[in-house]
């Protein structure tokens, strides 16, 4: 097994004395839990500390290759959890909800074999939209619901934005509800690729809005939906948005639909990552 000497460790109040800080990566690497998803050079696990959940995503180095691939595409590559730790903690500080950090290390290594990991509390009773929304075709939501539910969704997406974060996985299925009290508001988890900034640039805004559009396109929502969401996410008119940025909301809808082609040609399922 590799080991690597942290550069910088941060472990909240709430889990300090219960993990092992002279070989954080080792207990990383080796901590019993549920896999929930294991893709090359990361996984994240659900585990427990103290009775209490919480999931370790740990990022074990991606290899130069595929960082030159990255940078030849015109792609940020992500390199490890320093990205998810920065946005969850950013965010935390905005009352923007999304998982909390217990804990945080980030090794000295290359970027290309940098060994890293983030820690964060379990968002207990609660459940991501693309769940919710397949039980609609058994059990298809109110016109209240509904409404309310795009009304969440712009209100959230505005006010991430607001805040200077693109999410760059902006799906669904990275949106929470609070499954026993729907109008509690939502969360976002999944924030490993999310970049902050002063102000978003309208390109990266485009991008997102691209993407939580295009993982309902598949729904069965009703155009209204979609004006709705525009109407709370820019706070104005429906008249005015569309005389002032006709250009920006014409370019989400076609990149919202070039995603939905290009997930029907590969077979995937609309509305996640």
């Amino acid at each position: 097994m590799k080991v690597s000497t942290p550069a910088e460790v941060f472990i909240s109040d709430e889990i300090v004395g219960r993990l092992p800080e002279a070989d954080l990566f080792g207990w990383a690497q080796d901590v019993p839990g549920e896999v929930v998803r294991d893709v090359a050079g990361r996984f994240t696990r659900r585990i427990e500390v103290a009775g209490h959940g919480y999931y370790l995503k740990l990022h074990q180095g991606i290899g130069l290759a595929e960082i030159l691939k990255n940078w030849l595409t015109l792609k940020q590559p992500v390199t490890g959890a320093r990205n998810e730790y920065a946005a969850c903690r950013y965010l935390e500080a905005k009352g923007v909800a999304a998982p909390v950090v217990a804990a945080f290390a980030e090794s000295v290594d290359p970027p290309w074999s940098r060994r890293s990991f983030v820690l964060t509390r379990e968002l207990a009773d609660m459940e991501d939209l693309e769940t919710l929304s397949l039980r609609w075709q058994e059990q298809p939501p109110s016109g209240r619901e509904l409404r309310a539910l795009v009304m969440q969704v712009a209100g959230f997406a505005r006010r991430l934005h607001d805040v200077g974060v693109v999410h760059r996985d902006f799906y669904i299925c990275h949106l929470l509800h609070h499954s026993n009290d729907p109008r509690a508001g939502l969360a976002v988890l999944d924030l490993h690729r999310a970049l902050i900034f002063e102000r978003v640039p309208e390109r990266w805004r485009l991008r997102d809005l691209a993407a939580l559009l295009f993982s309902v396109l598949e729904l069965p929502l009703h155009r209204r939906a979609w004006l709705r969401f525009v109407r709370i996410y820019t706070g104005q008119p429906l008249r005015q948005t569309f005389a002032q940025h006709p250009r920006f909301w014409r370019r989400v809808y076609r990149r919202a639909q070039r995603l939905q082609a290009k997930a029907r040609r590969k077979g995937l399922v609309p509305g996640g990552g």
